[in-house]
């Protein structure tokens, strides 16, 4: 279950995509989840982000993210209205506290709250997305073009843990096929087993990382210019994801100063819609955002097209 949360390559529209415009789109969605204020533009970028994780394959993981982030999100919304008294539409007034004052509930922090939980799981939808769509190694690449060493260290770092992981796992099989019960006895002697298993781990990660070094010795690492064993082609595909995703950035930043998409909860609660210009700045953006799950539709649906992208 642990392996579902990394990254796995399903030779998806979306993981074909060259690393930059992976990048970027990932990073203009999270721009605009911190940027966006009203919900109902926070609710159409969850959207967007769900038919995105839909068409990587990765509901059930995001299943399992959404199961937790509502434990999250409700002490947001219990723990807000109680802390803050701010807001001038007063809901409900309790008793006196020592040191805190007056209990008061507005309907501005209730509403603050929602919002803000409905951020909370724009945000953590997105690390879901980045996690199955892009990988770790095609990223550290891009960056090893400036700072090659640090970037090793990274790409060896992020594999690390799925790695052993999986290696634990393995020796876990191993010993359960030899008579080890890990599920039985006292809890002593299932430490002790288990600490068996930590020490298999560490002997065959310190194993592991001579190899590393000795393949990296045979291949001269570090003695010369770097050169690259596989580049990613930047395809039509690239370019249409990539300019969608710069332009939905720059429509969000015009309708933010434009103030179309602009709310306001304190004093009072503004209005979500104020006018067709709001409509109609949402649709413009999530149509931009949804260009990369349209090219996945006809790549998935007519190979010609597919062919020339």
């Amino acid at each position: 279950m642990i392996e579902d949360f990394f990254y796995k390559e399903k030779g998806l529209f979306l993981q074909t995509l060259h690393p930059v415009s992976a990048l970027v789109y990932v990073g203009v969605i999270f721009i605009l989840a911190l940027m966006f204020t009203n919900p109902l533009y926070l609710i159409g970028l969850l959207i967007c982000i769900g038919l995105a994780i839909l068409a990587v394959g990765g509901f059930s993981i995001w299943e399992f993210y959404l199961r937790g982030i509502i434990y999250m999100m409700i002490p947001i919304i219990v723990l807000n209205p109680l802390i803050s008294r701010m807001g001038d539409t007063i809901l409900w007034t309790g008793p006196t506290i020592p040191v805190y004052g007056r209990l008061i509930i507005t309907l501005e922090s209730i509403f603050f709250s929602l919002v803000m939980s409905i951020r909370l799981l724009d945000v953590v939808s997105i690390f879901c997305l980045y996690n199955i769509m892009i990988h770790p190694d095609k990223v550290l690449n891009i960056f090893s073009r400036v700072t090659f060493k640090s970037a090793l260290i990274l790409s060896i770092a992020t594999r690390m843990f799925p790695a052993m992981i999986k290696q634990l796992a393995n020796i876990k099989e191993v010993q359960v096929v030899r008579g080890v019960d890990f599920e039985t006895g006292t809890l002593k002697e299932r430490l002790k087993k288990y600490t068996g298993l930590i020490n298999i781990l560490v002997l065959s990660s310190l194993e592991d990382s001579m190899e590393m070094a000795e393949a990296m010795q045979a291949r001269a690492y570090g003695s010369g210019k770097r050169t690259c064993y596989y580049k990613d082609l930047f395809r039509p595909r690239d370019t249409l994801c990539l300019a969608s995703s710069l332009m939905a950035l720059l429509f969000s930043i015009y309708g933010q100063i434009k103030g179309f998409i602009v709310f306001e909860f304190y004093p009072r609660t503004g209005q979500i819609i104020k006018g067709p210009d709001t409509v109609w700045m949402l649709a413009i953006i999530l149509v931009l955002l949804s260009v990369p799950l349209i090219l996945n539709w006809g790549w998935l649906h007519c190979p010609h097209f597919s062919s020339k992208i």
